[in-house]
């Protein structure tokens, strides 16, 4: 079965709907202890019980609107369907806060067109954010026009950043923050790399970078970004070093790239 050529309208409210069902699931269990933690990648990298429903409630609500859709989340990885659109799912986004009891995690779902971005929702439940982009139509929250920031000198840049699992790739960005602080404003960590693209695309970071993540992580939130104002860049896999994304201004972005110590 082929699926019928999609209007963007309907991708968004799909993936809004989707987003606040799965943003209530995990609300709710947030409230509860958690069930079937279990490790990934590495002893520190977990995934629960939450994840998977998340996961599930997403993929059966597409499925049901889009039976044919093709999908890759990060708990089920490639679902095969329709080469025309493909989704890209983390159904929760910062399980370490999450599993924690830290109010910062998000719901995050991109849509792609013909091999071609098209859209990206991502749902922070605790705070009732909602930020929704359109390709060539700008990004949103809460309904609202967002923008970046104007570009700033890099010593005045608040920039965010995450640190990967492995512990060789953790002590190549420990040792690096020495030389990063002090040329920069200040650091944030909040771990969650969709909300940290979200937040640079409202203003609220004037960068980010990052490796070791996945498209599921960076997939909606860089649109976002994108369609705020900033410039996405790779941070391309090379000696041993996982793949990784910055995002700025455009002015501003190759000095951010640079913070990693390998562009």
């Amino acid at each position: 079965m082929t699926s019928p050529a999609p209007d963007p309208a309907e991708l968004v409210d799909l993936a809004v709907a989707a987003a606040r069902a799965a943003g209530a699931e995990l609300r709710e269990r947030a409230t509860r202890p958690a069930e079937g933690v279990e490790s990934k990648s590495t002893r520190t990298d977990l995934v629960s019980a939450a994840d998977r429903a998340a996961d599930e409630l997403i993929q059966g609500m597409i499925r049901d609107a889009r039976p044919a859709d093709a999908m890759l989340t990060e708990e089920s990885g490639d679902v095969a369907g329709d080469a025309a659109v493909r989704w890209v799912i983390d159904p929760l986004d910062g399980t370490i806060n999450f599993l924690w009891g830290i109010p910062h995690w998000a719901v995050s779902i991109a849509a792609d067109v013909d091999g071609r971005r098209a859209v990206g929702v991502v749902l922070d439940p605790c705070k009732d954010e909602l930020f929704v982009a359109v390709t060539g139509e700008g990004a949103t929250l809460n309904g609202e026009p967002i923008h970046i920031n104007p570009a700033p000198p890099l010593d005045e840049a608040l920039v965010a950043t995450g640190f990967h699992y492995s512990v060789e790739e953790r002590r190549r960005q420990s040792a690096r923050m020495s030389d990063v602080v002090p040329v920069v404003r200040d650091i944030r960590r909040f771990g969650a790399a969709a909300l940290d693209l979200c937040w640079l695309a409202a203003g609220r970071f004037d960068g980010y970078y990052e490796r070791g993540v996945k498209e599921w992580d960076w997939a909606a939130g860089g649109l976002v970004a994108q369609e705020a104002g900033a410039r996405l860049v790779d941070l391309p896999a090379v000696d041993g070093r996982p793949f990784g994304v910055a995002a700025a201004h455009p002015d501003l972005v190759d000095r951010i790239r640079g913070l990693d110590g390998s562009a």
